[in-house]
């Protein structure tokens, strides 16, 4: 294994990092999981404690691993040995590990989006919603969709930060924006659009008192989950700066950016959702999909908004798939001096091939390995990983990250502690009490539903 420092692409601009970094964070985390975890959860009770995770967790971690990502100028295997010693080299396969098996059945999950676009199209999903939606999750067309959409991603990554990520980014992100805002409009003008409003912005603490054991580690797995933290994309792009930044400032934009596109999210699915006399979406990554098909054949101009709305978040998964392949091709090309085309096709077609049982097997008609990969990736891998990076950081590697922040904007005084102590001792402990909850979570569900299904 080779650890010489190598020639590295760098961000042509910094529009280009930022809106890859957005990018990133917006896809399938917000638009299909995000949607999905507070139908779940209990409404605006996980709004919420949502919101609370992302000011509390996502911008002070943010910052440990851009740090660590631009102090390094490698992705996070090499990116912890040189910061931490040789035995943190293993949390960054550890990230590796997380990217490579989120990919993969997040793949899948883009391909039925892609599924959904064709049907919007075509008018497939109107006649019956739940019917198509079980037809399409599992089986040989969910694995020819899922091989679609990985060749899509194989082809992005392998052109290059510059020419394939981050032109890509430059094109999709401010697509999906506008999209989206033009959908949250008409979602305010449908009737029974405010049931859906009060339902997703007025918390019941009731719901949050009786339910806060499944409540906190959903908000907290989906804060770190839809900011792609945990899973090494931040150090991988904040490796690819080439001159020093704000930091601070571009984790802000970043941050700011994709709570409001997944509050924006919620804004569109639960006035439509409610308009059509649906309600909150049925527990299950497969709910979103049924749900809002059965609302856009029930509103005014559906077809039309189905149309936009699943061309929105096909590209949403996208510029989030590209994130989630460059930390393992990136890794690939630095420890082992693989040329880009060479590791993003290799790569690909092992995510493919892991993802292959996500897109084959269902129990009681619904697709259960989305749940055995979400939930260990998400809320486990995700989390347990978060832990060990906020540790190097702020318990061993403090002095070191105060002076990387410090570049690009000058002495921070007292804020550099509070940053450092903010990580040290919230953020470390809402993420052990969120691991504890989720291990015993997915022991139920080990126990429960998957267990039925091998039996």
């Amino acid at each position: 294994m080779g650890t010489d420092r190598i020639a590295r692409e760098t961000w042509a601009t910094r529009m280009g990092f930022v809106l890859a970094a957005v990018g990133s964070a917006v896809g399938l985390g917000n638009v299909w999981r995000f949607p999905f975890q507070v139908g779940e959860e209990g409404g605006a009770a996980f709004l919420l404690l949502y919101l609370g995770f992302i000011l509390l967790i996502g911008v002070p971690a943010m910052l440990v691993e851009f740090t660590i990502g631009r102090q390094t100028e490698r992705s996070p295997v090499g990116a912890l040995r040189e910061f931490g010693g040789g035995a943190w080299r293993f949390v960054g396969g550890l990230f590796i590990l997380i990217g490579f098996l989120i990919l993969s059945y997040y793949s899948v999950v883009a391909g039925w989006v892609v599924r959904y676009f064709v049907g919007s199209v075509t008018g497939g999903y109107t006649d019956d919603p739940e019917t198509y939606f079980l037809d399409i999750a599992t089986g040989l067309d969910a694995v020819l969709f899922h091989a679609i959409f990985m060749a899509a991603t194989i082809a992005i990554v392998a052109l290059g930060v510059r020419r394939g990520i981050e032109y890509a980014v430059k094109l999709m992100v401010p697509s999906i924006i506008v999209i989206m805002i033009g959908l949250a409009v008409y979602a305010g003008t449908l009737g029974g659009a405010t049931e859906g409003y009060t339902y997703y912005l007025s918390p019941d603490l009731d719901v949050l008192a009786d339910d806060w054991r499944s409540i906190v580690p959903a908000a907290a797995g989906q804060a770190f989950f839809t900011l792609s933290l945990g899973m090494g994309v931040m150090i991988t792009y904040a490796s690819y700066l080439g001159e020093d930044r704000n930091l601070a400032e571009d984790s802000g934009i970043i941050v700011g950016f994709d709570t409001a596109i997944a509050v924006l999210t919620g804004l569109i699915v639960f006035p439509i959702l409610f308009a059509a006399g649906i309600g909150a979406a049925e527990p299950g990554p497969g709910a979103i999909f049924v749900a809002l098909a059965g609302a856009f054949a029930d509103v005014q101009y559906g077809t039309l908004i189905g149309i936009f709305f699943f061309a929105m978040f096909a590209i949403a998964a996208l510029s989030s798939a590209i994130s989630l392949m460059e930390v393992v091709v990136s890794f690939v090309i630095d420890e082992y001096g693989a040329t880009r085309a060479r590791a993003a096709t290799i790569i690909g077609g092992g995510m493919f091939l892991l993802g292959v049982p996500v897109a084959l097997f269902s129990h009681e008609d619904e697709p259960i390995m989305v749940d055995l990969y979400d939930i260990f990736a998400a809320e486990i891998l995700l989390v347990t990983g978060g832990i060990l990076l906020m540790i190097l950081v702020a318990w061993i590697g403090a002095d070191r990250a105060v002076a990387e922040l410090e570049r690009g904007i000058g002495d921070l005084g007292a804020w550099a502690r509070v940053w450092i102590w903010v990580v040290r001792v919230p953020v470390i402990l809402v993420l052990l009490i969120s691991l504890a909850l989720a291990l015993t979570g997915y022991y139920d569900f080990l126990t429960g539903d998957f267990a039925e299904f091998l039996e």
